[in-house]
């Protein structure tokens, strides 16, 4: 029986530079995102060209129906799920010192970014232990996409970068809570990778990645490097570890004089 993947914010960018590689591997797919229907239906064909067989579920994961809907259609479609990869997120619409930070903006940011992830994580492990007891071979992973921002401080976006705080910690919670289940939870911290989410930045990373250093490797990122973190993980190579973070950002991380 074919292994399944969950992928939430898949239609775009870096979950569907995810989707896609592990439907390569010979997982079956499940997509979720808000995003149009165009570009939904495209990441879906992409997945199939692979043989992958992929259920589309539309709806925001910070509402709760839509969690609890979501992995009903998963049990009544696949009857399993091997590996839930937290990536739906979104950034802030409009830039902002934090003195002006306003509560709907700091609201949005943190239901879609952490708590939607929280307890769709929550369910899902519930699921899983589940899943471990039918069948003790199993090897269930969660991975959770963080971000750079979890650590650096960009005050223009501050409700961003707590809510990828919050990731980081939710990692290590969930890791610590299912280890007694051979549940494994990992980060991965990407970068400045090329999506249309970086696309207005475009100009302004250029300069800092090519002009002034700032990553040691000096380039953009890009979907594909996040995946490939993501199969090193869904492959088995990384099964004595829980709670890792893996950065996916060319360095930028390194303190470096």
């Amino acid at each position: 029986m074919k292994r399944t993947a969950l992928i939430t914010g898949a239609s775009r960018g870096i979950g569907r530079g995810i989707a896609e590689a592990l439907s390569k591997e010979g997982y079956d797919i499940v997509i979720s995102s808000t995003s149009p229907s165009e570009a939904a239906s495209t990441a879906v064909t992409a997945c199939k060209q692979f043989g992958a067989h992929v259920l589309f579920f539309p709806g925001d994961i910070s509402k709760s129906d839509v969690r609890v809907g979501m992995v009903e259609a998963i049990k009544k479609e696949f009857g399993r799920l091997d590996i839930l990869v937290n990536n739906a997120g979104v950034g802030v619409e409009v830039r902002a010192d934090i003195l002006n930070t306003t509560e709907e903006s700091f609201d949005r940011l943190l239901n879609i970014n952490l708590r939607g992830p929280y307890f769709l994580t929550q369910l899902v492990a519930k699921w899983m232990i589940e899943q471990k007891k039918e069948d003790d071979s199993r090897s269930p992973i969660i991975i959770n996409i963080g971000s750079i921002s979890s650590y650096t401080s960009s005050i223009g976006r501050g409700e961003y970068c707590i809510s990828k705080a919050g990731v980081s910690m939710m990692t290590k919670l969930f890791a610590d809570r299912l280890s007694e289940y051979n549940i494994n939870v990992y980060e991965i911290r990407p970068g400045i990778i090329k999506t249309d989410m970086t696309a207005g930045v475009t100009e302004k990373y250029n300069n800092l990645i090519f002009n002034q250093g700032l990553t040691p490797l000096k380039r953009w990122g890009f979907p594909e490097d996040v995946a490939k973190a993501v199969l090193a993980i869904a492959k088995g190579y990384l099964p004595y570890s829980t709670g890792e973070l893996i950065n996916v950002d060319g360095g930028f991380h390194l303190k470096r004089l």
